[in-house]
């Protein structure tokens, strides 16, 4: 399964890389003005530069949405972004409005939070800096799992996505890792690429990817519940996109009319 999602996912890049791109360069220029507004006004009140911040972020997680449609779309093999994007916005801004939470509870613990436990410097300090730490830790594994879920799932409200998200990081913790270690590769193409490739989008798109293919194991275990969790016949629940990615060669991927 592991090897098929780092195909499909790269695939799945590649084929709509053009506007993985043009998103994420918007994605770029927001956060560059962000970061401008940010430190402009922070050196005249360091509140409205916190202000400027959190509703930097807002705007980020509102507009996540609407790619998290574009990605759902491009894992489906469907070409359709800029309606989806509008579309994604609209549909999903209460979970937008949870993630931006999320996150800001994330920021928040790791800038003031944690180096505020830490200077009691007591053990009651390094305890709750432990625990604020696991916090991030937990965070970290779920979030990637949060959009693709509100794309698959579409009957639940943001509360019980993010109640999904820690179950699937408890039942897939060996995925959840390696996906964590794939993340963290992403992330450095990422800064080398100064975000645009895979950028924002592109880490979305692989998100959803990888729980479209944790999905076809959940579908097969309700279908068959007494199924050994340890023998999952990933062959084949995986054929179909197997068969939808097809034979790739390097060829094919410069000169796809040929």
């Amino acid at each position: 399964m592991v090897g098929f999602f780092i195909k499909k996912a790269f695939f799945d890049g590649w084929d709509n890389l053009i506007g993985l791109v043009l998103f994420n360069i918007g994605y770029v220029l927001l956060l560059f003005l962000a970061f401008g507004a940010t430190v402009s006004i922070g050196q005249y009140n360091w509140m409205l530069g916190y202000a400027a911040m959190i509703v930097s972020l807002l705007i980020i997680s509102i507009l996540m949405g609407g790619t998290a449609a574009v990605a759902h779309n491009y894992s489906n093999y469907q070409r359709d972004a800029w309606a989806a994007f509008r579309n994604g916005i609209k549909r999903n801004i209460r979970h937008s409005i949870l993630f931006f939470f999320i996150m800001l509870l994330f920021f928040a613990n790791m800038m003031l939070i944690i180096p505020f436990y830490a200077s009691f410097g007591n053990i009651v300090g390094y305890i709750l800096s432990i625990l604020m730490i696991w916090i991030e830790v937990i965070i970290l594994l779920a979030v990637p799992y949060y959009f693709p879920l509100m794309n698959l799932l579409p009957g639940d409200n943001a509360r019980k996505t993010a109640k999904k998200c820690l179950l699937i990081v408890g039942g897939n913790m060996g995925f959840t890792l390696f996906y964590l270690l794939y993340s963290i590769i992403c992330l450095a193409i990422t800064l080398f690429t100064l975000g645009v490739i895979p950028g924002i989008t592109g880490m979305q798109l692989a998100s959803q990817d990888a729980m479209k293919l944790l999905m076809f194991k959940y579908d097969y275990l309700e279908e068959n519940p007494e199924a050994d969790l340890k023998h999952i016949p990933w062959s084949d629940l995986l054929y179909e996109e197997r068969e939808k990615v097809g034979p790739r060669s390097l060829k094919s991927m410069i000169f796809p009319w040929k």
